[in-house]
C-alpha cells in the first residue's frame, strides 16, 4: 500500500462524506457547482478533450476544490457574482491581473506568488463547464483563451558540496543518513522517500528500487554511490525488517529540523538559488542532488532516468546549471580531421621509434661480437 505522507486521501474523503461535499464561505450556488465539478473529476468525467483521460488524484482534487472556492469567493467580493460561471472574460482577466499586481492579496496581507496555478485551475474548471453545456446543446465561449498561466519559478536553497558537508556533519545521526541518501539517490521527498522499504534495497544496499506504484512518473533502479554504508548500518542499528519503512519521517518535523540546522550553520544568508538558507526543506535536496549529479553524468537520458524525469526541461528547472564548470580543453578545439592527422603522425613516430630501438639492439649485439673477436686476437698475439 502506498503511504500518503500528507494524507490527501483522508482529507478528501473527510470532506466528501463528513461534510457532504460542503464548501464554506461561498454562495450556495457556487458550492453546488464546485461540488459537481470535483465529483466529475474524481471519476474522470466531462474533462476537456485535450486533457488526459481518467480520474484525478486526491491531491489534485483537494487543490482544485480549494483554489476554485477561493476564486469564487473573490469574484463575489470583487464583482458581486453569485455564480462563478457568470464571470465575463474582462472580469476574469481583471481579477488575475489584480492578484498578480498585489491589489488583491491573501488573507494574511501577502501577495499571491502562484497566480499561474490559479489560472491553470480556472481553465480546467471552465473547460469542464463548456463540456457540460455542450452536452445540453448549448455553446459557451472559451473566455480563458488569452489567460496566461505563466508563473515565476519558486526560489529554492542551493548548497554546493562544501556547504552540504558542513550541514551534514552537524546533523543528528538519523538526519545525516537521510541527507546523504537524498543527495545520492535524488528521490522525490517525501512521496517516494517514505514509501521505500528495506526490501527495496538490493546488492548489499548498493541499489534502491523506486517502485512504479510509489513514483509520480515511472519506477527505476538507482545505483547508490555515496550512501550505501550509512543506509546499511542505519537499517541494522534500527533492526528493521524487510517490510519496514527505512525513512519513517514526518515531513513537517523534518523540515522544521533542517530549517533550524541551516540557521545554525549558515545564519540568515541567501543561497545562490534565491531562497534563504533557513527556509530549506526536503524538496530542496532533490534540487541539490540534481546539481551534484549533472556534471558527473555523461548521458542526459541516464540522468533523467535517475531522477524519474520524462522531459529534458526538468534538468534546467531543477539545477539552473548551478555547480556546472567550464571544463573544455584545448583538445576539444581540434577538428576530427586534425585529430586524425595528429594520431597518424603519432603512430608513425611510434613505429620509427620501434625501428630505431631494433637497430640499436642489433648494433649492440654486433659490437659485442666484435669485442669478443678482438679479445681472442689479442690473446693469440700475446
Amino acid at each position: 500500500m502506498k503511504i500518503d505522507p500528507y494524507k490527501h486521501k483522508e482529507k478528501y474523503l473527510r470532506w466528501k462524506f463528513g461534510q457532504q461535499g460542503h464548501v464554506q464561505d461561498i454562495t450556495r450556488a457556487n458550492a453546488d457547482l464546485i461540488r459537481l465539478f470535483i465529483f466529475d473529476l474524481e471519476v474522470g468525467l466531462n474533462v476537456s478533450r485535450t486533457s488526459k483521460r481518467g480520474p484525478r488524484s486526491y491531491v489534485r482534487l483537494n487543490t482544485l476544490r480549494d483554489r476554485l472556492s477561493n476564486l469564487a469567493r473573490k469574484l463575489t467580493e470583487r464583482f458581486s457574482l453569485d455564480l462563478i460561471t457568470d464571470v465575463t472574460e474582462e472580469q476574469i482577466h481583471t481579477l488575475f491581473h489584480e492578484m498578480r499586481s498585489g491589489t488583491i492579496a491573501k488573507k494574511n496581507g501577502k501577495n499571491y506568488m502562484s497566480v499561474g496555478d490559479f489560472v491553470k485551475d480556472f481553465k480546467t474548471f471552465w473547460h469542464w463547464h463548456m463540456e457540460i453545456q455542450r452536452k445540453k446543446g448549448l455553446t459557451v465561449p472559451d473566455i480563458t483563451s488569452y489567460l496566461s498561466a505563466h508563473k515565476d519559478k519558486p526560489k529554492w536553497v542551493y548548497l554546493d558540496e562544501e556547504q552540504f558537508k558542513q550541514m551534514r556533519d552537524q546533523a543528528k545521526y538519523e538526519y545525516r543518513v537521510l541527507m546523504t541518501f537524498l543527495l545520492d539517490s535524488g528521490v522525490r521527498s517525501p512521496t517516494e522517500l517514505v514509501n521505500l522499504l528495506v526490501s527495496d534495497f538490493s546488492d548489499d544496499f548498493t541499489t534502491v528500487h523506486v517502485r512504479d506504484a510509489v513514483s509520480k512518473t515511472f519506477g527505476r533502479r538507482i545505483k547508490l554511490m555515496l550512501s550505501t554504508d550509512l543506509v546499511r548500518d542505519f537499517v541494522r542499528k534500527k533492526k528493521l525488517a524487510p517490510t519496514d519503512q527505512v525513512f519513517k519521517i514526518s515531513p513537517t518535523v523534518a523540515n522544521r529540523y533542517f530549517k533550524r540546522l541551516a540557521q545554525r550553520v549558515f545564519g540568515n544568508g541567501k543561497s545562490l538559488a534565491g531562497e534563504y538558507y533557513n527556509r530549506i526543506s526536503l524538496y530542496d535536496f532533490r534540487h541539490i542532488s540534481a546539481c551534484y549529479w549533472l556534471p558527473r553524468y555523461k548521458s542526459e537520458s541516464a540522468l533523467k532516468y535517475r531522477f524519474g524525469w520524462k522531459q529534458t526541461e526538468r534538468i534546467h528547472y531543477y539545477t539552473e546549471l548551478l555547480g556546472m564548470r567550464d571544463n573544455i580543453t584545448e583538445d576539444d578545439l581540434l577538428l576530427d580531421v586534425e585529430k586524425t592527422e595528429i594520431e597518424r603522425r603519432l603512430a608513425q613516430s611510434e613505429r620509427d621509434k620501434q625501428t630505431l630501438q631494433e637497430q640499436l639492439i642489433a648494433m649492440q649485439k654486433q659490437m659485442e661480437r666484435i669485442s669478443k673477436v678482438t679479445e681472442r686476437l689479442m690473446l693469440q698475439a700475446a
